[in-house]
């Protein structure tokens, strides 16, 4: 939900302008990565990961849409190819899965796409992290984007930890230490920036 500001603002102005729509392209990537591997035909048991990247799925996919119907022609033919190869890459990962695999060696496999891809998009934030650092300014790092990642990444960590499975709250855990650093450095730099906001140009 945290994109559907931006997504508003693409609408009203029916532009994309400099927004990137990698981010969308490879969140529902990984949604789909994780909505199969939560399925009973991978993993029995875990149905609520299942259903919460489906909806994410969904959502990922509205915004690619969205994203090319505003996006310059160049861009819109770059997503669309992207999408399409996404799309191709779940049929290639489903079906090698099934047919290549045993049950158990078919949750081990998957498993492990989808911890590699919940890790690799939990890391995407240390950009964000090092601009803040070196800029002192939390202008590029959206606080309800912070917040929503960290308590989704809390939530499936303990949800993991009750599944005694290591490719939810692994990853998940990875995902909430990343985001208190965020939210730490959003608390710090925010107060900063008040504070010199508030000091006087000139001390008489």
């Amino acid at each position: 939900m945290s994109p559907i500001p931006t997504f508003r603002r693409i609408i009203r102005n029916e532009s994309t302008e400099q927004f990137s729509g990698l981010p969308y392209i490879y969140s529902l990537l990984n949604c789909l990565i994780c909505l199969w591997y939560g399925l009973p035909l991978v993993k029995p048991g875990i149905i609520l990961v299942a259903t919460v990247n489906s909806v994410g799925a969904l959502f990922q996919l509205t915004y690619v849409t969205l994203f090319i119907v505003y996006a310059e022609k160049a861009k819109k033919v770059k997503m669309l190819g992207l999408l399409l190869a996404v799309l191709g890459v779940f049929a290639i990962i489903v079906s090698l899965s099934m047919k290549a695999f045993s049950p158990n060696r078919r949750q081990l496999f998957v498993g492990y796409l989808s911890m590699a891809s919940l890790v690799s998009m939990f890391a995407s934030p240390l950009f964000i992290i090092n601009l803040v650092i070196r800029t002192m300014s939390v202008e590029f790092m959206p606080f309800y984007l912070s917040l929503s990642t960290f308590l989704m990444s809390v939530s499936f960590f303990a949800y993991g930890i009750l599944k005694c499975d290591p490719f939810i709250h692994v990853p998940n855990g990875i995902g909430a230490l990343l985001g208190a650093v965020q939210l730490l450095l959003y608390s710090y730099y925010r107060r900063t920036s008040i504070r010199d906001q508030r000091e006087p140009l000139i001390v008489s």
